[in-house]
């Protein structure tokens, strides 16, 4: 690795707990060095006393931690820094302002309305990033054909970047902007966020502002249109928000760096790693760019140090630290996201595409409702695991130490009060010990001769912690249509080698490599890095020939820019390279992926920089599994990338050492077949020419890798560890209940339902589905219970077993292997008619009938019916809402039936005033989608059974759902206790209302020993004359999302929830209709009544919708800006197709759309009636829908109509405020979660896999 001659270079990873350090030195040699990121007792910045203390090591010289450190012996600075993410995840960044367009000044707090926690009752709102709003009185629209607005005197066009038109509605008025700027100097914030509408196309409104506040004084001005020019608002304006949150903290950390050293490093080369993977220098490090520069060396470490170009062997980064573990793809290119969350703030910049989930070493070991839970509570650094000698919890380091697989005497002393004791194996095994107790006092069915051991128990939990950390592997490689097994694991951080192994059996992957440096590769990939610029532009054309001239100007004046950049950091021509990527998707969709023409060469029918349509559908084929070779592709950002090589390169060799290797010691280690002799050999001792056969560790500085039995390792001549992975002995299991099985198996099921998912989003055609990801996917036993359902849709959670159920006892015997099922009616369970669920049976050699159902429930955009959508507002009958289907074969003998489905779905139009469906295509192209998600879970459902044997699995389908059982039976026994205690009654009762005035009852007695109630909806009103009647599945999916709420921890979602529980609902009643009974209202609305009703009984929390009643301080108080069950388009992205102008977005104030020209249909509630309040609280203001008419007429629409909007006229939506929730007398609340400890600040996941999830429950 050749340095700076004759100097010292440095490459440091500042992380949250550690900071590493790799120092190249004088001469080649290499030295590495990890120390504490805040001891200000001895020092005062950590990667300067890591370069304080080499130097002296080095040099022989001393020098004084109290003077500034002489530069003239350093060559280059690198640094990965979480400075920015830690500002973000505490919230200590600095006061800002942000300046928007008038009448969205409440826009990025309202958000998108993604939830984090389906499952949390009290919906917490990531905190503002900015002190104080300022609202700019301008206006900039997108010109529109066929406008009929009247024209304004003032009114201009411009062409923006993109080749749009754009309207000057207002221009902005600087006076007052200035006016509002000097007062907000006058409070002390000196930093300003500007977002103003449609400023990534047309910026010159934003330039002017920035430049005025830049001339009154602000340090730090971050405009939306330069930090990252895309369409769509709200992650725009949050992405300069915290750029202009963030970089003040950074600069102050760069000042602080650099005067801890004579002249200021001045002459010294310092780069900051950003999230991209690239290198920047010290002078342009952002905030928007740093959230990602720690864990970004880590994946440039792994991609640089494990990837070979001969082989193509793509490697999935494992780094496994103590809070968390991160999880990342490298196939010869860096995997970027254009757009992540990141502590709850969405950022729209280029980043590595990261997951982190909540799988560490510090991660906490729980025994719930008869299983292991791992995480996602963390010991954190302080006061760590129980062997650190704080006081701290039992984690999965403790469970590895109990194991012997991590040694005290190999680790340095500076543990305990004093830090100077070593690793405490007595307190782990005196915890484990009593939690071994609670666990055999609670599984006496287990059959197991005197319960568990201690060992037993680390190692299940150990087991546990594995297949939590495989889930999101498998997620993340087959999302994007890639198998698993053909990858190598590459592992690093401190606890990823004790479990490397174990991970990659499970995955079927054959092999691991370990860098030498793994405990240090995040600073070590900091070495192996490329300086980056990038450039980045919208564009709004097609990828056709009239486009190429244009776009390769662009592309060109893009590469140009970057080129130029580097020039200026010291690199020739030859060391830089550049990569163009365009932003494509087909026309339609907003399915965009961002596409390199990297080994597509151009040609005729491409534009000069590559065959960019070739490139984007052989990917799109690869993640989605179709094209759509008809539909035009658009072009959305035009993005190049400038690589300045740095000339560092591995080269280092490990020495030849004759004879076998050295064992240092032998220790006892525990496997599943009991303990076993472990030899255990220092990394410094090995070459490349020993082989090590397990079981046996092998320990460095920095970290330990565990050879499991049935393994071999090598060294490479990097020095790196590779590990040969056997399939290791199988597991025997039998019926018996197993604690440590039932964890896995629940792990299991649910990653197939997740499975299922993943691919009917990749080959599905709508937007609902694809894009909108409003779908569900689940896994069901032989009697169509439920066994697990991915959390994805809230009203389909219940529901779908119903609808497998219904099909068992219609079809029966006659259902065959080869057969798929659709259904869709009320009565057969269905939610409402768009809602098509797909049902495939899953037969067995031998077996008469099924041994499992899968099925997959898509809401398909139109079906048929009285009005496009399928989602009429005034249908009085089902046949008005589209096709109905009860038990139609989809698929008979493995035949689509195309012809019959096309017969079912152009039937509506036989009744009058109705069609058939209008998107045909797209209607058969997502059922044969949801086919094949069904194959895909039919498929894992088998290997599972083959795995383990049918009885196995069928056994332990059923106690999972016991599990389920147990836990709401557990939380309806300590509700009944607590009621009682105060009450003196069992029973608890509610009301709430439709807006028609239709009453919604409940009473449900509790009984207290057996933990069941009796759920009675008497008392509620008739089926109405709408759609506003639910079928029975609706009320059981609201159940079962308000029972998993209320047990308020992570359980099975199946049909054992329902188990303690009896529903009645009247015959003939609102939630209970007739067969032809219009419904499509009942599916979003009603089922929003029943959910308040429930809660309201149990004293949980005031009704939902957007919170807003005053409340008293106690309890699950309103949120102001939270919807419930609803995410929010973004209205810039809207301007598009849509015949309307967003005027505002605002609390508390019509939030009103000045119409073109438009016919809306408005489904809405709680209009007319006060949202319930709780115990006290103020209820909450019912909701309004107001039309204002051009002649200034003011019309109350009512709760749901169709109305023809004229040009001017203008809608104002005032959406309900949810009740308020008092204080009890006694001041206690009776609810189940009253007593809840709430962490006050949870893990917070990233990640794309993150942000699919929150997408999707967010539907």
């Amino acid at each position: 690795m050749p340095g700076s001659e004759g100097k010292f270079d440095f490459a440091i990873d500042r992380g949250g707990t550690f900071t590493d350090v790799f120092a190249q030195c004088p001469g080649g040699a290499e030295r590495v060095l990890k120390l504490l990121s805040h001891d200000p007792q001895h020092y005062r910045d950590a990667p300067t006393e890591g370069i304080r203390r080499i130097l002296e090591q080095e040099t022989g010289r001393v020098f004084p931690r109290e003077e500034p450190l002489d530069p003239s012996l350093i060559g280059w600075i690198r640094m990965g820094t979480t400075v920015a993410t830690n500002a973000l995840l505490e919230r200590q960044g600095a006061r800002s302002a942000l300046l928007v367009t008038r009448g969205f000044k409440d826009l990025l707090h309202i958000g998108t309305q993604a939830r984090p926690l389906l499952f949390d009752l009290e919906v917490r709102m990531p905190e503002l990033l900015y002190d104080e709003v300022i609202e700019v009185d301008e206006r900039v629209v997108l010109k529109q054909d066929g406008c009929q607005l009247p024209p304004r005197d003032t009114e201009s066009t411009h062409i923006g970047s993109t080749g749009e038109a754009v309207s000057v509605w207002r221009s902005v008025d600087l006076v007052q902007v200035e006016a509002d700027l000097r007062g907000v100097l006058s409070r002390g914030i000196t930093s300003l966020a500007v977002l103003l509408l449609h400023s990534y196309t047309w910026s010159v409104h934003e330039e002017a502002v920035g430049a005025l506040a830049e001339r009154l004084g602000f340090q730090q001005v971050s405009l939306s249109s330069r930090v990252m020019p895309m369409v769509r608002a709200v992650p725009r304006g949050l992405t300069a928000a915290a750029d202009a949150y963030l970089t003040p903290r950074i600069t102050e950390y760069l000042q602080g760096f650099t005067e801890g050293f004579r002249g200021g490093l001045e002459g010294v080369r310092v780069l900051f790693m950003q999230s991209d993977g690239g290198l920047t220098p010290m002078a342009q490090f952002s905030g928007a760019r740093a959230v990602l520069s720690g864990p970004a060396g880590g994946v440039v470490g792994y991609a640089m140090t494990s990837y070979s170009q001969e082989d193509g062997q793509p490697i999935i980064g494992f780094d496994m630290g103590g809070t968390s573990t991160d999880v990342s793809r490298f196939g010869g290119q860096f995997e970027h996201v254009l757009e992540a969350t990141t502590a709850g703030v969405p950022l729209q910049a280029p980043q590595l595409d990261i997951n982190t989930v909540a799988a560490g070493g510090g991660s906490r070991l729980f025994y719930r409702s008869g299983m292991f839970v791992v995480g996602p509570e963390s010991a954190g650094a302080h006061p760590g695991p129980a062997c650190y000698r704080k006081g701290g919890p039992l984690t999965v380091t403790d469970a590895n130490l109990a194991l012997g697989r991590l040694l005290p005497s190999f680790f340095p002393h500076v543990f305990g009060p004093g830090e100077d004791e070593p690793l405490c194996r007595e307190e782990s095994l005196r915890q484990l010990s009593a939690l071994t107790a609670r666990i055999n006092a609670g599984q006496p069915q287990s059959g197991a001769t005197g319960g568990m051991s201690v060992e037993e128990v680390a190692m299940g939990f150990i087991r546990v912690a594995n297949e939590a950390m495989c889930r999101p592997i498998r997620a993340l490689t087959q999302a994007k249509g890639h198998d698993t097994s053909r990858h190598v694991l590459a592992c690093f951080g401190g606890a990823g080698g004790q479990h490397a192994c174990a991970i990659a059996r499970a995955l079927g992957m054959k092999t691991v490599l370990i860098h030498k440096y793994s405990g240090v590769l995040s600073a070590y990939g900091l070495a192996l890095a490329d300086v980056v610029e990038e450039a980045q532009e919208p564009c709004a054309c097609r990828y056709e020939t009239q486009s190429f001239a244009r776009l390769d100007e662009r592309i060109e004046q893009l590469t140009q820019r970057c080129m130029d950049a580097l020039r200026k950091h010291g690199f020739s021509s030859a060391q830089v390279s550049c990569e163009v990527f365009l932003h494509l998707r087909y026309d339609r969709t907003d399915c965009a992926l961002m596409v390199s023409a990297r080994g597509y060469p151009s040609s005729a029918q491409s534009c000069h920089a590559g065959d960019f349509r070739s490139a984007f559908m052989d990917r799109y084929l690869k993640e989605f599994g179709f094209t759509i070779p008809e539909r035009p592709i658009v072009v959305d950002d035009i993005r190049v990338r400038g690589c300045g090589r740095s000339g560092v390169t591995t080269q280092n060799m490990t020495p030849n050492k004759q004879g076998p290797p050295r064992v240092t010691t032998v220790t006892q280690c525990y496997f599943d077949s009991g303990y076993l002799d472990t030899n255990v050999y220092l990394l410094e001792d090995l070459s490349y020419d020993h082989n090590i056969t397990g079981p046996a560790l092998i320990i460095d500085k920095n970290s330990t890798v565990l050879v499991e039995p049935g393994c071999e390792a090598e060294l490479t001549a990097g020095g790196a560890v590779r590990l040969s992975v056997g399939s290791g002995a199988p597991w025997a299991l039998d019926t018996r209940l197993d604690s440590v099985q039932l964890s896995i198996f629940s792990h299991r099921f649910m990653s197939i339902a997740e499975q299922m998912g993943r691919v009917l989003q990749r080959t599905s055609i709508s937007t609902n589905i694809k894009e909108r990801l409003d779908f569900s996917c689940a896994v069901f036993g032989p009697d169509g219970g439920l066994v697990s359902n991915a959390p994805h849709i809230p009203v389909h959670l219940g529901a779908m077993q119903e609808t497998v159920q219904y099909q068992l006892r219609a079809l029966g015997a006659s259902l065959r292997e080869g057969d798929v099922i659709l259904s869709n009616h009320p009565s057969a369970g269905g939610s409402h008619l768009p809602d098509l669920t797909v049902i495939t049976p899953v037969f067995r050699p031998g077996v008469a009938g099924p041994v499992f159902f899968v099925a997959s429930r898509g809401h398909h955009a139109d079906i048929g019916g009285v009005t496009p959508g399928s989602m009429p507002p005034h249908s009085t009958s089902l046949r008005q809402e589209g096709a109905v289907f009860t038990s139609f074969r989809l698929v008979t003998g493995g035949q689509f039936q195309e012809e019959a489905v096309t017969a079912a779905l152009m039937a509506p139009a036989q009744y009058p005033g109705c069609s058939g469906t209008r998107n045909l295509q797209d209607n058969l192209s997502d059922l044969r989608a949801q086919v094949a998600a069904n194959r895909r879970g039919s498929q894992l459902v088998g290997e599972l059974i083959d795995s383990y044997g049918l009885e196995v699995v069928q056994a332990y389908m059923g106690y999972i759902q016991s599990n389920a059982e147990l836990a709401v039976r557990d939380m309806l026994k300590e509700f009944a206790r607590r009621h009682r205690q105060q009450t003196g009654y069992l029973q608890v009762q509610a009301e709430d209302h439709m807006d028609d005035g239709t009453p919604i009852r409940l009473c449900v007695q509790i009984d207290e020993q057996e933990g069941s109630a009796v759920f009675d909806f008497g008392g509620t009103g008739p089926e109405v004359w709408g759609n506003c009647n639910a079928p029975r599945a609706i009320t059981l999916s609201a159940l079962i999302y308000c029972l998993r709420c209320m047990v308020g921890q992570d359980i099975p979602l199946n049909q054992g929830c329902l188990a303690p529980v009896s529903v009645l609902l009247p015959p003939g009643s609102i939630l209970h209709p007739s067969p032809e009974a219009a419904v499509v209202g009942g599916n979003v609305l009603t089922s929003q009544r029943v959910v308040d009703v429930i809660l309201r009984a149990f004293g949980v929390c005031a009704a939902s919708q957007v919170s807003g009643g005053r409340t008293r301080p106690y309890g699950l108080n309103g949120n102001p800006s939270a919807f419930a069950h609803l995410s929010l388009l973004n209205l810039e992205f809207c301007a598009f197709p849509s015949p309307a102008i967003h005027r505002s977005h605002v609390f508390s104030e019509p939030a009103p759309m000045g119409a073109l020209t438009s016919h809306p249909s408005l489904p809405a509630s709680n209009l007319l009636t006060l949202s319930i309040n709780l115990s006290g609280g103020e209820p909450g203001a019912p909701g309004l829908n107001l039309l204002r008419r051009a002649d200034g007429r003011v019309i109350n629409l009512g709760a749901k109509t169709s109305v023809n909007l004229e040009p001017g006229d203008v809608f104002c939506l005032h959406t309900p405020g949810g009740g308020g929730c008092g204080e009890e007398e006694g001041g206690e609340s009776g609810g189940p979660r009253a007593t809840q400890q709430r962490d006050p600040r949870p893990f917070l996941e990233r990640g794309s896999l993150y942000d699919y999830r929150t997408a999707q429950e967010s539907v």
